[in-house]
């Protein structure tokens, strides 16, 4: 038998190390958090949620943020956390719906970052949050036209991100985790010239 070089595409997710952060993107409901934390943990890597940290740095809640601040001023300060946490050691981040839609987030990602979008249907986001709250975007008379709007709008450029995966209904977290780290080692596969996302740890 003829010994080849292991490559990532053929190694389990256990072996592999995260050499650049994986931004997770797409709309509220779409599984970032929950998928995220499965995520980190399949790398061996932490998990942060940007909301987590704005709260954080700011001393409010989100909606607190936006019913005093205004919106503008809580984009300005989710660009400003993310950029932070891309210097920072790799890991899963998981980001709030709109922050990918910023361009200049979004350039920051592009630049320090494996961008991973994870798509659902519209049916399957309102199904998720349409009972919870804490979402100020949905503080509206018909909460799922203004969802609907936001799927419309924000798709296009949530599709200009590295990868996209598919939130299937009734897919275990676990699936959906392995299934980001199949498409994003596919995605290093395809981007030689590019600083690879993941790389294999030494024996």
């Amino acid at each position: 038998m003829i010994d080849r070089p292991r490559r990532a595409s053929d190694t389990p997710a256990e072996a592999l190390v995260l050499s650049r952060t994986l931004v997770l993107v797409g709309l509220m409901g779409a599984g970032k958090t929950s998928v995220g934390k499965r995520l980190a943990a399949l790398l061996g890597v932490r998990f942060v949620d940007s909301d987590s940290e704005i709260e954080s740095a700011a001393g409010m809640s989100i909606p607190e943020i936006f019913a005093s601040l205004g919106e503008p001023a809580f984009r300005d300060g989710e660009r400003r956390v993310i950029a932070r946490l891309l210097s920072e050691a790799p890991c899963v981040l998981a980001t709030g719906g709109g922050a990918f839609i910023e361009p200049r987030t979004r350039e920051e990602i592009a630049a320090h970052a494996t961008s991973v979008w994870i798509r659902a249907s519209l049916d399957l986001l309102w199904d998720r949050v349409r009972d919870r709250p804490g979402r100020p975007l949905l503080d509206a008379p018909d909460p799922r036209a203004v969802l609907a709007d936001l799927d419309r709008r924000r798709s296009p450029v949530y599709a200009l991100a590295d990868v996209t995966v598919d939130s299937r209904r009734g897919a275990s977290h676990e699936s959906m985790a392995r299934g980001i780290a199949a498409a994003v080692r596919k995605f290093d596969a395809g981007h030689p010239a590019r600083p690879p996302t993941i790389g294999v740890a030494e024996e």
